[in-house]
């Protein structure tokens, strides 16, 4: 009966009409793969990619600059073209903005970086400054998985965000999704040692934090588009609800294939990700202009998924 009751919740959130408004604010972003920045890109894939944004609302670029060495730092020899990308960006793509796209696993769920220590912190602070150095516009934060509640995560975002506001440049995170239901990112640790979901507390306090954040809200094995498209809604007004208007919020569409038991290809799509995001927009802050949608990944959207992100939302 419970998940008979949570697929009636969900279809119901589906329900309707989006919104007329609810429409691009200008403010997307897109992930790109590290090919940007590695030496395997040229001056006719950038432009390449200025006819792919034409006519969007992008505005942020988040590269693939990393990944972090478990201890925080990166070595230079990650991204060799980095200063290459963002010269050729600003050049030719006025008015978007390039953020080096930093991340790594954790722990104790991995064998990664510990951002409970604050010797890596620091160097995490360290490494952000050397990125900032070669001219990005931004950090882009992508650490996975992130307990709810962990204090360090939000000492790393305190500590990096002095640096970031010193330069005038941006802070932004990629963000879990919210728990569907009160207290299940605790029920997740207690059977699977595995922290899914943000309380909704916790993703406000990291919200306050940055400049922008990012939901990465696909994987959610939802089995069918209007399943996606209601927890797509549902998860758009629970993250409206505690992100102050100054805060970039972006809803993440799945721009990849998978088919697993956390992600059904057929349902979480562009198209019902962008009809759920609108649906939760218009009913909860539809006049809100820090909003937008972020694209998950260059490498592997297909021109449907262009399409689809064109005609929903710009």
């Amino acid at each position: 009966m419970p998940v008979a009751g949570a697929a009636v919740f969900l279809r119901l959130e589906d329900a309707g009409s989006p919104s007329d408004t609810a429409r691009t604010r200008d403010r997307d972003a897109l992930w790109l793969g590290h090919a940007w920045v590695d030496g395997r890109k040229s001056d006719t894939d950038i432009a390449q990619l200025g006819i792919r944004l034409a006519g969007t609302g992008i505005k942020d670029l988040y590269v693939h600059t990393g990944p972090l060495e478990n201890d925080g730092t990166l070595p230079a020899e990650l991204y060799p073209q980095a200063r290459w990308f963002i010269d050729a960006v600003h050049r030719t793509l006025p008015g978007i903005r390039v953020q080096a796209w930093l991340g790594d696993v954790l722990a104790p769920e991995f064998d990664g970086l510990n951002a409970e220590d604050s010797t890596t912190r620091d160097h995490v602070v360290t490494t952000s400054t050397q990125v900032l150095d070669l001219g990005f516009d931004g950090i882009h934060f992508d650490f996975e998985p992130v307990r709810s509640g962990s204090t360090g995560y939000l000492t790393i975002l305190e500590q990096v965000r002095a640096v970031t506001s010193a330069r005038r440049a941006l802070l932004s995170v990629s963000a879990p999704v919210i728990d569907p239901l009160p207290g299940l990112h605790s029920l997740g640790l207690a059977l699977f040692g595995h922290g899914k979901w943000w309380s909704q507390a916790y993703f406000a306090q990291v919200a306050r934090r940055v400049d922008q954040i990012a939901v990465m809200s696909y994987d959610t094995a939802m089995p069918t588009r209007s399943l996606y498209g209601g927890y797509l809604a549902q998860q758009t007004t629970l993250a409206l609800q505690v992100t102050a208007p100054s805060v970039d919020l972006l809803m993440g569409l799945p721009a990849f294939r998978a088919d697993d038991l956390g992600h059904h290809a057929s349902a979480e799509t562009v198209a019902a990700a962008i009809r759920g995001v609108r649906l939760g927009l218009g009913r909860t802050d539809r006049d809100r202009r820090a909003f937008g949608v972020a694209l998950y990944v260059d490498f592997t959207a297909t021109e449907q998924d262009w399409a689809d992100y064109r005609s929903g939302w710009s």
